[in-house]
Formats: structure tokens, C-alpha cells, sequence
């Protein structure tokens, strides 16, 4: 269950955590056309940071004008509201959900005078794949189901109705007894995890899918940074299955998920089935740079 914060911020007023609601016939309810984002705050020394705020805020903004959904607001608004919430609700670190959707009016599939609301949520929520997963990896089975094609949705949106894909993965896994799934793109090549970005590591090397047909993700770029500054080697290419199946290491990256290694999938050992040293490096410096610690990348952290 959610653990429940006080307020939330509703085409820009603040409401009483209970009464954020909507109605019914709520025309995203029924037809998936909305758009949101994912952030973290995390606590820093002196206070709380939101982790590569501006960034989410842009990305919203582009899932939405690539669904054709106009924000009511402007780009610096949404930034600030963002913070705000955050801080009404007295959250040292939080999970935070800004979406974006379209309103109660007109009922069908292309309507144009239905209000386009926006609203921003806060709450206290762990790492997505479990402490345990974080500090031992979890265990992962590659998808019946296909990553959605690039002419089929559009996959650099972060949308609503994109995630029942994912949630058909997310479920089929859980049902075989694994923690997560691995979706594969309609040519059969490795794509994304349902919430995830994935990196390999293989023979001292780190790949990560191309952005070809997945959602660019925060936190995968925010690795790639990491992993060039510590001298490793990175690169961008599609890669099998198979190729999964005998990597030294593999990790799954996302607001959600942080860094979280994997260890098995289909039943197959991943390296010495723990985090490997790679991974752990990586982990260690991403969760400085969110915590402000070292030199990291103070760009990066909007503080509260």
C-alpha cells in the first residue's frame, strides 16, 4: 500500500491527500491517453534533493507534445510545483509522480475540448525490486510478450496506456516465480525491462540497448556518465539473448528500480550469480551522486 502523504498538487492548488479525486468518466481512466514521470528525492547533507529534476520536467513535457496533449502550464511551473510538493509534505527523500491527463467532458477516442489536467503526488516508497534485490540481484525471465514496435506507440512518450505492455510482462514473470521481466523487441533483440533500462557486462565491457525503440531513460544516462568518468568502456548496441545469457554481469537501471543487479535469468546463472564488481561500482557511484556525496554532480540534484 501506498503510505499516504498529506497533499497533493491538483491543477495548481494543493488538496488533501483523500480528496485528490476524479471522476468516473475521467476520459484517460478509459482510454490510457495521459503521460507522467517517475523522480526520486533523496536526503542529502542539509536537506533533500530531487535527482535530475529539470530533466524529468523536459521529458514530460516531450511525451506530452509527442501525444499532442497541451500542459496548461509552463515549464518552470511544473518545476516548481514539483518542489513545492515535496516540501508541503515534509518528505526528506520520496518517490514523486507528476501526470499528466486528459479530463472529465467528451467520451470517445479523439476528443478536443476535454480539459487537459496535470496533477503531482509525493509519498514515501523504496527501491521498486526489493532491498534485497539492491544488495543480492533478483531473478529474471525473458517476456512471452513484445516490446511495443516503434510504429505501433510511441516509445520515447512516457505513456499511460503504454504500460499495460508492461504490466502483461511485470505479471507473467511474478506468476513464474521471478522478480522481474525482460521484454525483447520485435526482431528478437534484447529491449528493456517493463520499468526498466539494461546494461550487460561482458568481458570488461558495459552495453546498453540503443534508443532505437525504448524509453530514454534518466537514470540509464546518468550511468553512462558515471561509467566513461571511472574509465570504463561503454557502448550503445543491440545484443541477443543468448549473449544475456553468458554476460560477467547485468544490472537493471531506472528511477524505480535505481540499480539493481540481476542475477539469473531463464534459469540461467548470471556470472558468479551475485553483483559483480562492475555493477557494485557503479551502484556505489550513482547512490553518491543522488546523495551528494564526493564530487559527484551537484548539477544534477535540485535542492528542496
Amino acid at each position: 500500500m501506498i503510505q499516504e502523504a498529506s497533499k497533493i498538487w491538483m491543477d495548481g492548488n494543493f488538496l488533501p491527500w483523500s480528496e485528490a479525486n476524479v471522476h468516473v468518466l475521467t476520459n484517460t481512466l478509459h482510454y490510457g491517453m495521459g503521460v507522467f514521470e517517475g523522480i526520486r528525492c533523496y536526503e542529502i547533507n542539509g536537506g533533500s534533493a530531487v535527482f535530475r529534476l529539470q530533466e524529468h520536467v523536459d521529458r514530460l513535457f516531450a511525451s506530452a507534445h509527442i501525444m499532442q496533449m497541451e500542459i496548461p502550464y509552463g515549464n518552470r511551473e511544473i518545476f516548481e510545483a514539483i518542489i513545492e510538493t515535496v516540501r508541503v509534505n515534509q518528505l526528506k527523500e520520496c518517490y514523486i509522480r507528476p501526470l499528466v491527463f486528459v479530463g472529465y467532458g467528451d467520451m470517445g477516442l479523439c476528443v478536443r475540448e476535454n480539459p487537459v489536467q496535470v496533477a503531482i503526488a509525493a509519498w514515501p516508497w523504496g527501491t521498486y525490486l526489493g532491498e534485497e534485490g539492491l544488495k543480492k540481484g533478483i531473478r529474471v525471465m525473458v517476456s512471452s510478450y513484445t516490446r511495443t514496435h516503434v510504429n505501433t506507440a510511441m516509445t520515447k512518450a512516457k505513456a499511460c496506456g503504454s504500460y499495460i505492455n508492461s504490466q502483461l510482462a511485470k505479471r507473467e514473470a511474478i506468476q513464474h516465480g521471478y522478480n522481474e521481466a525482460l521484454l525483447l523487441d520485435a526482431e528478437g533483440y534484447v529491449s528493456e525491462g517493463p520499468g526498466e533500462n539494461i546494461f550487460i557486462v561482458r568481458k570488461g565491457r558495459i552495453k546498453t540497448t540503443p534508443l532505437t525503440s525504448i524509453l530514454e531513460g534518466i537514470t540509464r544516462e546518468s550511468v553512462m556518465v558515471l561509467a566513461k568518468e571511472a574509465g570504463l568502456e561503454v557502448t550503445e548496441e543491440r545484443f541477443t539473448r543468448d549473449e544475456l545469457y553468458i554476460a560477467d554481469e547485468a544490472f537493471f537501471v531506472g528511477t524505480a528500480a535505481e540499480i539493481t543487479p540481476i542475477r539469473e535469468i531463464d534459469g540461467r546463472r548470471i556470472g558468479e550469480g551475485k553483483p559483480g564488481p562492475i555493477t557494485q561500482q557503479i551502484q556505489k557511484s550513482y547512490f553518491d551522486a543522488v546523495h551528494g556525496k564526493g564530487n559527484g554532480h551537484p548539477e544534477w540534484l535540485a535542492k528542496v
